[in-house]
């Protein structure tokens, strides 16, 4: 019997590659994504996706979405409580639901963080890309043929003109050597519109590029028709 797990869902590339070796284990099954999503901007929080998006991908994905709101700003005991109030009434509708999987890769602060978030309530993480070398694995992504576009930069570790472009080869090729290549640090976010597991594509397009809190260089995308 497979067992249920929820994957924590940025709509980015570490979330999509932790979601292909989850379900290529073949131990388990993907009970829901669980993302959380900023009220009153409509948006994946950190990542600033539009929240239509995030539904468009997902329904691609064939997987159920849960939703966990937060307010702009929010303080760490909000995020807390929000997402244990999700995570109970998931476990109520899938059996056996005990453990969470992450697209972490070799920040330890932020893995013990999660470990311990989860124990409280009785469950554990899943770490399937921990300790795999970045490198690697983005050129990786990129071979398998994921779609991806960088829609946040921390302008302080990276150019901000980056925001907006492609996530491919050509991108690795001239991402600075102190960047990583996977954005682990934060340099950058990305959004997955198209590959493994996407039925469809979320058609969408560049749109405006703003900055935020003087650093942040977010690049919008928009949601176009289907074909």
């Amino acid at each position: 019997m497979l067992q249920n797990v929820l994957v924590a869902w940025s709509g980015g590339k570490d979330s999509a590659l932790a979601l292909r070796e989850i379900q290529r284990d073949g131990r388990y099954r993907v009970a829901a994504l669980l993302t959380t999503v900023t009220a009153e901007y409509d948006r994946i929080s950190m990542h600033g996706v539009r929240r239509a998006l995030l539904r468009r991908q997902a329904e691609s994905l064939g997987l159920p979405l849960e939703e966990v709101v937060i307010s702009p700003g929010a303080s760490n005991d909000e995020y807390e409580a929000n997402m244990g109030v999700a995570i109970a009434a998931l476990r109520t509708r899938s059996a056996g639901l005990d453990s969470v999987v992450f697209g972490d890769l070799f920040l330890a602060d932020i893995r013990a963080y999660r470990e311990r978030m989860l124990a409280r309530i009785g469950m554990r993480g899943l770490f399937p890309l921990w300790r795999r070398d970045t490198r690697a694995l983005a050129h990786e992504f990129v071979r398998a043929g994921y779609r991806a576009a960088l829609v946040c930069v921390d302008s302080a570790q990276l150019a901000g003109e980056f925001a907006g472009r492609e996530f491919d080869a050509d991108l690795l090729h001239h991402l600075p050597p102190e960047v990583d290549p996977c954005g682990e640090n934060g340099e950058f976010h990305t959004f997955v519109y198209a590959g493994p597991g996407l039925r469809e594509p979320a058609r969408c397009q560049r749109g405006e590029v703003v900055v935020r809190d003087g650093r942040f260089v977010y690049c919008d995308l928009v949601e176009t028709a289907s074909r």
